[in-house]
């Protein structure tokens, strides 16, 4: 189910949704690193953007 585009705010910036496409690709091209190893990431740490960031850049 596609998400309430009308239902915005800090709580849904703060998360990537990893079966929404457009999220992985963004945060992928963002860092850098293929779809693939972006929807890994999501899976061993979770959707929290922060954290992500962090794991992102360790694998540069």
């Amino acid at each position: 189910m596609a998400d309430d585009k009308t239902k915005r705010g800090g709580a849904d910036r703060g998360r990537v949704a990893a079966g929404e496409g457009y999220e992985v690709g963004y945060f992928a091209k963002k860092h850098g690193i293929s779809r693939d190893q972006a929807q890994d990431l999501i899976k061993r740490v979770g959707n929290d953007r922060d954290k992500l960031n962090a794991a992102a850049q360790k694998l540069k």
